[in-house]
């Protein structure tokens, strides 16, 4: 899905760009309202995020225009940190479809984000809950549980979480996790990785009991997977 951008701040705008790509979007970003107001004509987006204070125009206005003149009824999400109950209201009764006041944690972005184009075209293959072991993983909602009790984790351990767990059974290098994760080259997040996934270790309990570990593999990085419970009962990766 194109997600499009609209943010005048140009590192707000390359933190929301990065995020959304994690997550399988393609985002294109903008710092004019003409701009995007102009692609908008030829270019068919899924999802606009858009601040209110641009380089040109104001968000408040790119809303009115692509609600009146173009006829646009693509869903919107206001990113601003304007949270009077005046610039609510008038963003929402000129169109827009939620309203998220800065500064918010990744994993609500993304929550909100999945939510809008769940509610426009339908949820996701990516958004479907799934087992592993104990484990059931529901990225709509930015969930783990641990045999039904939800596992209490930070906006960045949760992401590291997920992305372990769609990748269960392959090998994952410490620069796939720097840029995946963080966005930065593995050189200046070595120590944080190695604290993150002792982390993940200790709160979800990544051991057999569970059937689930996680295994250092030495010289290449962390492998995810699935092994016979306890019990000698084997458990299945399955859509749920």
């Amino acid at each position: 899905m194109l997600i499009a951008s609209l943010e005048g701040d140009s590192g707000q705008a390359k933190w929301i760009r990065e995020l959304l790509e994690q997550d399988g979007y393609e985002c294109r970003s903008y710092a004019s309202g003409g701009g995007f107001l102009s692609d908008l004509r030829s270019v068919r987006f899924d999802l606009l995020l858009v601040e209110w204070k641009l380089t040109d125009i104001s968000g408040l206005e790119v809303l009115l225009r692509m609600r009146g003149d173009l006829s646009s009824s693509i869903p919107v999400l206001f990113l601003t940190s304007r949270s009077s109950e005046e610039d609510v209201v008038a963003a929402l009764r000129a169109g827009a479809d939620d309203y998220l006041v800065k500064p918010y944690r990744s994993a609500e972005l993304r929550a909100r984000v999945a939510a809008l184009l769940r509610r426009a075209y339908g949820q996701r293959q990516d958004d479907l809950p799934f087992s592993i072991g104990a484990f059931r993983i529901d990225p709509a909602r930015c969930r783990i549980e641990r045999n039904g009790r939800d596992a209490q984790l930070t906006a960045r351990e949760y992401d590291l979480a997920l992305f372990l767990f769609r990748n269960a059974g392959r090998t994952i290098s410490r620069q796939q996790i720097s840029q995946v994760i963080w966005g930065r080259e593995p050189e200046t997040m070595s120590r944080t990785i190695d604290t993150h996934i002792s982390r993940l270790r200790a709160k979800l309990g990544l051991r057999p009991e569970y059937a689930v570990r996680i295994c250092t593999v030495y010289g290449q990085g962390w492998r995810l997977e699935e092994v016979e419970a306890l019990d000698g009962a084997p458990s299945s990766v399955v859509a749920v």
